[in-house]
């Protein structure tokens, strides 16, 4: 069972220069959230939480089932910059087979409405 990564910051501020400098724990999350939930039947998913010590509150970053191909394709860089690879074929591996999977599932609507 996949558990949403969680990350602790003390201020928005902080996770805001996360965000600015790319930093690769984000990237790595939203990529492992993906990846463990490929089979899901949700149409969102809890990827990460970041809890805001300053603040006391938590924002749950989801993301919907039909934006994990061009998510993957935006953080894969975060991937080559951190010369990981092998994580880089698995993720292009992945959205070659979700966005198979889109078009034989356009061709099939095709088909059947024309039945």
């Amino acid at each position: 069972m996949y558990k949403p990564k969680e990350f602790h910051v003390g201020s928005s501020e902080e996770f805001q220069e996360w965000v600015d400098n790319k930093d690769f724990r984000i990237a790595s999350a939203i990529v492992e959230g993906i990846l463990a939930n490929l089979t899901t039947k949700k149409k969102n998913v809890h990827l990460l939480s970041v809890i805001i010590e300053e603040e006391n509150s938590i924002y749950d970053i989801t993301i919907e089932r039909k934006h994990f191909a061009e998510t993957l394709e935006e953080n894969i860089v975060h991937y080559v910059r951190e010369e990981r690879y092998e994580d880089c074929q698995r993720i292009a591996d992945v959205i070659a087979e979700l966005k198979g999977n889109d078009i034989s599932n356009i061709l099939n609507n095709i088909t059947s409405s024309k039945k």
